[in-house]
């Protein structure tokens, strides 16, 4: 189950918490009632965030000397810090990605979802097909950052591939070759980033001028690059895929009926593209009437949670605005809250009011594929043609 959790969402056979074992046959508390995987994400006293960016597959040896030779570090920095150091590095992130400079970008950005969307609908058109990960929205959300936060000058294409790289090394069930070419990417890439790191503008200038050391402004960089782009482009491809399947969502759309902001809300609580997080207990504790010693690693479900009966009136349905849609944990609960945020949404809101047009009158000829993970859908192409 756990690394095809994603496609199992919908099970209402499991129970509120259950002990798993995965492929390495380690054992996980797996937590999928939405008011226990919140408790677990507000509580960072008895639940832990340190295992968040833990390998899931433990890297052997020849992987771990290539990342060495790049000096591939990351420290407690984001998602995996508990410690004090915490709130001040999230304050400066949060303010790159403020709100008020978020909703800045949205006329640039509509700009340039229309003129795709006009791209592709002339080859639709011309009886070609289309895939709409690649050609609409896979490097969207990192052209928007990059307008935010002053990034390393890298080409697109190698931001992406490290970004999926990443998620695939410490997220995914791997064999000891795959591991060590995924080393020679990412750490290759850490390396433009430690660069970047010492000298760069922007976000890395006010961690530095803020006192943080080297690694944890390159920690920064790394977390940023991959979860605050990548699993917004999956999003954006696993949403669009979902919704040429709901052609009365379609029709609420276009007729003005239904909100691109609540079918954003319900795509996220029904399609997440982060489909499970990691706690570690820093105590003897019990959860649910369940002991959780001391050590324990929880595997919080949160696309199940996402489909609570106790929380959403229709939990496995696709009802925009529907009680309870806007309950989901897509972007985690607590201190450790995803602060691009509002960002994710943002860039959703504006692909859904501009892209569902075309999507009225096409099929799918390739549905998107998703690999093997324990956290992340990493979504490929998606293929379409006129209906």
């Amino acid at each position: 189950m756990l690394f095809r959790s994603w496609a199992e969402a919908a099970d209402a056979r499991w129970p509120d918490v259950a002990r798993v074992a995965d492929h390495v046959g380690v054992t996980h508390l797996v937590v999928t009632r939405h008011a226990l995987v919140r408790q677990v994400l507000t509580d960072p006293a008895t639940y832990r965030p340190d295992n968040a960016l833990d390998a899931v597959t433990p890297i052997p040896v020849a992987a771990l000397r290539v990342l060495a030779g790049h000096r591939f570090r990351l420290p407690p920095t984001l998602a995996n810090n508990g410690g004090a150091s915490h709130p001040g590095i999230r304050a400066v992130v949060a303010d790159a990605l403020h709100p008020t400079r978020v909703a800045a970008q949205r006329p640039w950005l509509t700009g340039l979802v229309r003129e795709r969307v006009a791209t592709v609908t002339a080859a639709l058109d011309a009886g070609a097909p289309a895939d709409l990960h690649a050609e609409l929205v896979a490097d969207l959300p990192l052209l928007v950052l990059a307008r935010l936060v002053e990034l390393p000058d890298a080409p697109v294409g190698a931001v992406k591939e490290f970004a999926r790289a990443a998620l695939e090394l410490f997220w995914a069930p791997l064999d000891a070759d795959r591991q060590e070419a995924l080393a020679v990417e990412v750490g290759r890439f850490h390396r433009v980033l430690r660069d970047f790191a010492a000298t760069g503008g922007g976000m890395a200038a006010a961690l530095r001028a803020a006192g943080h050391p080297p690694d944890v402004v390159v920690g920064a960089l790394f977390f940023l690059l991959v979860a605050g782009q990548e699993t917004t482009s999956q999003f954006l491809t696993l949403l669009l895929h979902r919704l040429t399947g709901e052609p009365q969502v379609l029709a609420g759309l276009r007729a003005g009926t239904i909100a691109p902001a609540d079918v954003v809300e319900e795509g996220l609580r029904l399609e997440p593209p982060i489909v499970t997080w990691r706690r570690v207990a820093a105590v003897d504790t019990t959860l649910g009437g369940t002991a959780v010693p001391a050590g324990t690693s929880l595997v919080l479900w949160l696309a199940r949670a996402g489909r609570d009966p106790a929380v959403v009136d229709a939990p496995d349905e696709f009802h925009p605005g529907q009680r309870g849609s806007r309950r989901h944990l897509a972007f985690g609960a607590g201190a450790h809250r995803c602060v691009g945020d509002q960002l994710a949404r943002m860039e959703a809101a504006v692909v859904v009011e501009e892209v569902a047009p075309l999507l009225d009158a096409v099929a799918v000829v390739r549905p998107p594929w998703c690999p093997d993970n324990l956290t992340f859908r990493m979504p490929d192409a998606f293929v379409v043609r006129r209906g």
